[in-house]
């Protein structure tokens, strides 16, 4: 069973959809702002929006005649967390190996 972190990393693991994510940590931005200079249509974004909308990724709102995206602080929390939580362990374990080593050789 997938963990909601191990969702987000594997929709960010598309290049595309980290590229828009990326674009999106300046601001909110329009499909067609966001769109610019990728190497696919705007149709392609909006679908690569969707997917990061439904992994908790993105949020957007309507602004006059157009939808603005942005990150979901919460969502970008999740994986902020999930990170934490990954070095915090393996900073634990590491240092348990090295005092063990230690003690080892120390004797």
């Amino acid at each position: 069973m997938k963990t909601n972190a191990q969702t987000k990393l594997q929709v960010l693991g598309d290049p595309t959809r980290m590229a828009i994510f990326e674009r999106l940590a300046d601001g909110p931005l329009a499909v067609v702002d966001i769109a610019e200079g990728l190497p696919v249509t705007r149709s392609a974004v909006s679908q690569h929006l969707k997917v990061l909308k439904e992994a908790g990724l993105i949020t957007n709102e309507r602004a006059a005649n157009r939808n603005l995206y942005q990150l979901n602080p919460k969502g970008v929390a999740g994986l902020r967390d999930y990170f934490d939580q990954f070095w915090r362990e393996s900073l634990q374990s590491f240092k348990q190996a090295a005092e063990k080593s230690y003690k080892e050789k120390s004797r």
